[in-house]
């Protein structure tokens, strides 16, 4: 273990010495350059109420769109990199359509590479889904492909590259899509919340660090004072047992999230934390914020210090309005917001979910203001909880747990032979079932967390019928190799999943790792439910925590093939993917 550690620390020397090279201090490289903005401005504009050097992507409605793929210079951190982009824009152009019409996008790729265009949260026909390999064979460059399909539904969603890590390097845009009838949620202005990350060096050479060493951007980990701080709270034996277990188990209990603020730069709308993105509302309306997690890899906690927040839609589906502090969404996924600000400036906040960087923006009634940031909660283990489960035979470490509502019975379940080999790592045989758990780093934080709980999709179930059968799939990994899979088998190793045209069926995920995936199914809504059966929300990615294991029905009325993934892009990528046919 100690050359192990002597590993680490040298990489984490290396690491920061490689920014100390590139010129950026830390918290220049965490909060990038005041604006982080593109350096060729071809269909960008600036909007009034916006501050110097922060681009607005175009917004484009009707039924025809041209786009186009192309690279752009940009510079988030003081150091010139090219992004892929879409019209000129990174963000892309927010694209504004309407439901019951046809809409025609001529998608044209000036890469040397192939492209690619997912409708993330559409329900289309699959050869218009946009997967490479599996709806369609990509856009190769120079060529222009047609999308072309019917919008069947409203609300806020968004779209994205599916070919290499194009998405992480710029290509993502929001979609809104007007209801039909008369819009049930009142608002008098809307903005559009896009968060995502942004990484200075090359994808694979990021994908290459996390395969040599899983925590390689993990700087928070376990210190003396928090062995002493142990020592106090569970006695000598206590702390030492507490220790072992994370030793023994050759994992750290601060690795929350692969790529932390030591690798990633977070934006708001295409923009840095210092160049501070800003929306300009008049005092007494009330303002729409449609949030989008368009990041590669990075679960965000957003609040409004000073506002309450209102959810009136998750995943482009209306909800029964709930008014929280704050809430945690993961990459793929939309929430929507109702605020009503007074005449004042507030904080966007965002910070990711290690606790060690933030995307942030403001709201204010004029140009030019912004209220204080926040400093980042401080991070939080992940408990026995977490890691096992309902923790049934494990009574030596509970006693920390206890408050947080984890607890409840749950059966010992049975793993598949393929998850007993090395892309596999650990196990859990008493997972956990609730879902009002905000997660790791928001329990008892003093405020009002939204949770899976809290969300009631108006309407109840698309289908009233049972389902006829169960399909149950393990989330895998080894964290020191850095595989991701399902039932242990990864993508290249796997078979499709087969579901019948026009049949009902329960889909049980079991999370057997330390992380949560955000696992999004493309073609088909996921109507997630509790685990006695009582539908709780239409989804299209649904987080799945640590040792949490949870169902959904899906009723397969799409026919074709279509793709099923972790939206986390390095665990999407390392084969933490399946294929679904509906025939």
């Amino acid at each position: 273990m100690s050359n192990k550690r002597d590993s680490s620390q040298a990489a984490e020397l290396a690491h920061m010495a490689e920014l100390a090279r590139a010129g950026l201090s830390r918290r220049r490289f965490v909060q990038g350059l005041a604006g982080g903005v593109a350096l060729a401005s071809s269909g960008l504009r600036v909007q009034a109420g916006e501050t110097a050097g922060t681009a607005a992507a175009a917004v484009l409605s009707g039924n025809h769109f041209e786009l186009e793929i192309s690279e752009l210079a940009v510079n988030y951190t003081g150091s010139r990199r090219l992004a892929t982009a879409i019209n000129g824009s990174v963000p892309a152009p927010t694209l504004v359509w309407q439901e019951g019409e046809t809409v025609t996008i001529r998608v044209t790729n000036k890469l040397s590479v192939p492209s690619s265009i997912h409708w993330h949260g559409i329900i289309l026909p699959y050869q218009m889904d946009g997967v490479p390999g599996i709806s369609f064979k990509g856009i190769a460059p120079g060529e222009t492909f047609t999308y072309q399909f019917k919008v069947e539904q409203s609300g806020t969603y968004w779209y994205h590259s599916h070919s290499g890590f194009q998405e992480m390097t710029g290509m993502y845009g929001a979609i809104i899509v007007r209801p039909r009838q008369a819009d049930p949620v009142a608002y008098d202005r809307e903005f559009p919340l896009v968060l995502s990350d942004w990484t200075d060096e090359a994808p694979m050479s990021v994908l290459g660090k996390l395969k040599t060493q899983g925590d390689y951007f993990n700087y928070i980990k376990p210190t003396a004072p928090e062995f002493w701080k142990d020592v106090h709270q569970y006695g000598m034996q206590g702390a030492m047992q507490k220790r072992q277990m994370w030793n023994d188990m050759r994992m750290s209990p601060t690795d929350l999230a692969d790529i932390s603020a030591a690798g990633f730069t977070y934006l708001t709308n295409g923009v840095t934390p210092a160049g501070n993105w800003t929306g300009v509302f008049k005092p007494g309306e009330r303002v729409r914020l449609r949030c989008i997690n368009a990041s590669s890899n990075t679960f965000y906690d957003v609040r409004i210090p000073g506002l309450k927040l209102t959810v009136v839609q998750a995943d482009g589906q209306n909800v029964e309005p709930v008014t929280v502090d704050e809430f945690r969404f993961g990459p793929g996924q939309t929430c929507d917001l109702i605020v009503q600000p007074a005449d004042e400036p507030y904080t966007i906040f965002a910070q990711n979910m290690d606790r060690s960087g933030y995307a942030r923006g403001t709201l204010a009634p004029a140009q030019g203001l912004s209220a204080a940031v926040p400093a980042l909660d401080k991070p939080e283990w992940l408990t026995m909880t977490d890691m096992m489960g309902s923790m049934n035979g494990m009574p030596a470490m509970s006693g920390q747990m206890a408050g947080h509502g984890l607890h409840q019975p749950s059966q010992t379940v049975r793993h598949a032979h393929s998850e007993y080999g090395a892309s596999t790592d650990m196990r859990v045989d008493t997972p956990r079932t609730n879902l009002d758990d905000p997660g790791i780093g928001l329990r008892n934080n003093g405020r009002r967390v939204l949770t899976l709980a809290d969300l009631h999709t108006l309407g109840g179930p698309m289908d009233q019928r049972m389902p006829s059968r169960e399909i149950e799939l393990h989330l895998t990994g080894n964290m020191e190799r850095y595989s991701w899979s399902l039932d242990g088998l990864e993508f290249g190793d796997s078979t499709p999943v087969s579901f019948r045209h026009g049949e009902r069926l329960r889909v049980i995920l079991h999370n057997d790792t330390m992380m949560t995936h955000p696992m999004h199914m493309h073609g088909m809504w996921s109507e997630l439910e509790t685990d006695r059966g009582e539908f709780v929300a239409r989804l299209h990615t649904i987080p799945v925590q640590p040792a949490q294991r949870i169902s959904f029905q899906v009723t397969a009325d799409a026919l074709g093939r279509w793709a099923w993934h972790c939206h986390l892009a390095f665990h999407m990528d390392a084969g933490m993917f399946r294929e679904i046919v509906v025939a």
